[in-house]
């Protein structure tokens, strides 16, 4: 059998694990990057590289569970270096809410924070405490001074999850929407995927 690896990011796991069980896909193994590698976007391509050389030979096909993610191209090289495809758009609030979508949204309020289901969950980790706002609250006007909602894309419904996205844009005293995305086209990418491995 055909064998398919998925290097993902770290914030995509659950949802990656979830659809792989949903749909029984066995030929199909998942590795993520740590999520934190967002705050450092120019690092991500070179891990993917490192990971993909290292896995060359072990499998039939790859599949980058990555958008551009703001590298600048650099997931799109590394795509091409390994014969791989990625996940469209520019981030997964795209390939979550589709890109008409996320578009729309974008020009109705340039000035909008977005929540996915792993941001919502990890906001005190990722944004709060990364960005040092624990210790110099005071930075808080000067990164989210812009911003005037909040937009929650819920891959499920989750009312714990929407109790954090709630206290998340309580935190930065914005206005929050939700929006219930389903897994979007992570959901349409990965079955395309399978679909291609079939003989």
């Amino acid at each position: 059998m055909s064998r398919l690896l998925v290097i993902g990011c770290g914030a995509l796991a659950a949802e990656l694990a979830a659809l792989k069980r949903a749909n029984s896909w066995d030929q199909i193994d998942i590795q993520c990057l740590d999520a934190a590698l967002h705050n450092r976007p120019e690092r991500i391509a070179a891990r993917l590289e490192s990971l993909l050389a290292d896995q060359c030979g072990n499998y039939d096909r790859f599949f980058i569970a990555y958008a551009d993610c703001g590298t600048g191209g650099g997931v799109d090289e590394v795509a091409r270096k390994f014969g791989a495809e990625r996940l469209p758009g520019a981030h997964c609030y795209e390939f979550y809410a589709s890109s008409a979508v996320f578009h729309a949204l974008s020009d109705a309020e340039p000035g909008t924070f977005y929540l996915t289901d792993f941001l919502a969950k990890h906001f005190d980790r990722l944004v709060v405490a990364d960005l040092k706002l624990d210790k110099h609250p005071e930075l808080e006007p000067q990164l989210f001074g812009h911003y005037r909602k909040v937009v929650y894309l819920a891959q499920v419904h989750d009312d714990t999850l929407r109790a954090s996205a709630t206290r998340a844009a309580a935190r930065l005293g914005l206005p929050l929407e939700i929006i219930e995305t389903g897994y979007g086209q992570l959901a349409s990418s990965l079955q395309e995927q399978v679909v291609r491995m079939i003989p």
